[in-house]
Order: C-alpha cells, then structure tokens, then sequence
C-alpha cells in the first residue's frame, strides 16, 4: 500500500501564487484587449507632386483626430491613424493599403490622387473594408455607387462646372482647359465642358500634360499662341504651379484657374510671387467663415496648437478636419469595438450629419456626401478669399 503523497506548504502558496498570477495576467490581458486603439489606415503622398497639401489635409484630420483622443477617445478607446507614404504612386498606394488592411484597420482613410484611389478599391471588396473621406473628387466613386466607398467633398465634375461658370459670369469669354492625361483630369474636363455646352460655346484651347513627365514648356508655347484671358488647369499643385510660373516667366498674363486638390498653403508658396489673382475652386466653406461651427472649432485648435500649421487655417486642412468628423461619428456609432461590418452600417446610416454648419448624408444608394461648389481668388498675402 502506497503512502500518501504529502505536500509542503510552501508548495502550496508557489502553487497558489502562479494560479493568482496566471488569473491575473489573463484579466489584465482581457483588460488591454478591451482598451485597445482603433486602427484606421491611411496611404497618400507625404513625398512626391501633392506631398504639401497631403501635409496640410492630414493635418486638419489629425487635430480633430488628437482632440478627440486627449478627450476619452471614442466610447474608451483611441484612434490609432497610421499614415504610409506612397511618393503619389498608384502601384504603391495599393500595396500600402494591404498592408494596412493585413495589419487589421478598422477603416481607411483620406487617400489622395484619383488613380491611387482607384488602385485601392479592388481591395476593399475584397476585405469588406470601407474607405471614409478619399481625397479625390472623382466621379467614378460617386457613380455607380461603390458599397465601400464614402466621399466627403464634392465632384470634381461639379467643382469644374461651377467654376466655368462663375469665369463666365465674370465676363471671361475665351477660357483654355488644361488637364492631366488621367482620370482625374478627364473627370474635371467633363465638368468644365457641361458648363460651357450650356451656354453653347467652346474652350479656345484644349491641352493635355502627360501625368509622369509633363511638357510644361510646350504647353505654355501653345497658351500663350492660344491667347486666352484664363485657363484652367486640371492637374497636381506641381504641374498646375510649375505651369504658371512658367507662363509668368514668358511675360504671359494670362489668368491662372484651378480645382481644389490644390487649395493648400503649399500650393500658394510653390506659386511664390505669383500666386496673386489665381483662382482655385472650393468644396468646403471658407477658413475664414467663423460663424460656422466646424470652423472656429478648427480655428481654436489651430490656435492651440500652431507649431505645424504656424498658425494658418486653409482649405486643405478644411477638408481633413471634416473628414476625420466624419470618420470619428461613424466610429462612435459603430459601438463599442468597432469593426469593419459596424462602421460600415454606421456610415450607410449615417442621414443629414450636421459637420457644423454644413450637412452630410449617405444612405446605402447615395455616398456623394456633399455637393458644395465655389471659387476663390488667393490675394497678395496669400489668402484665399471668397
């Protein structure tokens, strides 16, 4: 008969101990797990042709984003925005955003450059992921409606149209079209050619710039033979701000006009001395309409924080602060550990969103968002005015 086994009582508290530790590191584990952060994902081009208003987009998104970080989070938890350079390429803007969707983001975010947008969407599909706030007007996001996709700003077929004609309205009778052999630039064409199909006229001139390697020289040569009293030129800050300059140099006074891809501060010191009386269209209202409440909000911050910005609200961070509102509602709405299934029933319910003094809805047929449309004129300190 075999004894019975004894055992010492230090073997018992060791034993008790690791049990109790063990229990703990689950309930801590368990704990993280409930506080962890919302990923959201981001690819745009921090470096390349539209790298200074891509700074200034995503930082109007990023102070809403910290604000609203510092303040609780959202139901606890904060908004980790990852944001991965993509030099403006579309090859890698598309490999970037797997990334970011293998890392497991909830969303991604205020992509930039209508191609790049397009090289992401297969990839939504196929991860039922949604894309909140692209920074492209392009129609082809708008219609037919992409299930994944959720637009902040306007068309560009709209911004394009109502530019067209408001230079109209101002008495610019002989207007030249400029654009990017792309389908960002095919798209604001199509705008601008509605406009003047209504009135029953015709563009002086009709030029295209290769997107990779621009004849910037030959198309001033052909402005210029041309004579137009404005043109408007449908391409990236660099191309649209090189293609001025240029004209300037020639001794050209021909009136310079574009969308507002490129209304950015960085646009206005890539213009230099001759950034006065160029016109650039908006699809948000003016940084300087404080009696609306989305754009104090954004002065305050700007005012809280001025390091990066140096104090200066412009239409580019407009448009990242509305976005990332956006983006920080359907969160919220989405409940507690949001996933990409419950930000995405949060967004297509998501009906007459007050932004703070402007509206957004998207319903499961209709992810346009907004329609709003204007111009500005940059004035000689820089400004753009309405």
């Amino acid at each position: 008969m075999s004894k019975p086994t004894r055992t010492h009582p230090l073997g018992r508290k060791v034993t008790s101990f690791v049990v109790n530790l063990a229990a703990a590191a689950l309930a801590l584990g368990v704990s993280a797990a409930a506080r962890a952060d919302i990923l959201i994902g981001q690819t745009a081009g921090f470096s390349g042709q539209v790298a200074a208003s891509v700074k200034e987009l995503t930082l109007g998104a990023k102070l809403y984003i910290d604000h609203i970080n510092a303040t609780g989070g959202v139901n606890g938890q904060k908004i980790d925005l990852q944001s991965l350079d993509d030099g403006f390429d579309p090859k890698r803007a598309a490999a970037n955003a797997q990334t970011l969707i293998d890392k497991g983001a909830v969303a991604l975010f205020l992509t930039r450059g209508t191609p790049h947008t397009q090289a992401v969407m297969p990839l939504l599909d196929k991860a039922q992921v949604p894309l909140i706030a692209p920074s492209t007007g392009a129609m082809l996001l708008h219609k037919p409606v992409h299930p994944y996709v959720f637009n902040v700003r306007s068309t560009y077929q709209r911004e394009a149209e109502r530019a067209v004609q408001l230079l109209l309205e101002m008495g610019n009778t002989r207007i030249a079209l400029v654009q990017v052999n792309d389908t960002f630039g095919a798209d604001g064409i199509t705008g601008a050619m509605t406009a003047f199909n209504e009135r029953k006229m015709k563009p002086v001139a009709h030029l295209t710039y290769e997107r990779e390697k621009p004849d910037i020289a030959g198309v001033v040569k052909q402005l210029i033979a041309a004579d137009p009293q404005v043109v408007l030129l449908v391409a990236s800050q660099q191309i649209t701000a090189d293609t001025i300059n240029a004209l300037r140099a020639a001794g050209s006074r021909i009136l310079g006009a574009t969308l507002s891809n490129n209304a950015s501060n960085g646009f206005v010191q890539l213009l230099g001395q001759n950034a006065a009386g160029v016109i650039v269209s908006q699809v948000f209202p003016s940084e300087r309409s404080t009696n609306l409440p989305m754009v104090r909000e954004l002065t305050d911050l700007v005012k809280a924080k001025p390091g990066e910005s140096g104090g200066l609200v412009t239409p580019a961070m407009m448009e990242g602060y509305a976005s990332a509102k956006v983006l920080v509602e359907s969160l919220k709405r989405a409940g507690k550990d949001p996933s990409r299934a419950s930000v995405l029933r949060a967004l297509n319910g998501m009906s007459r969103y007050d932004l703070g003094g402007m509206d957004l809805s998207f319903s499961p047929t209709d992810h346009t968002g907004t329609n709003f449309a204007d111009i500005a004129i940059i004035d000689p300190r820089g400004r753009f005015l309405r």
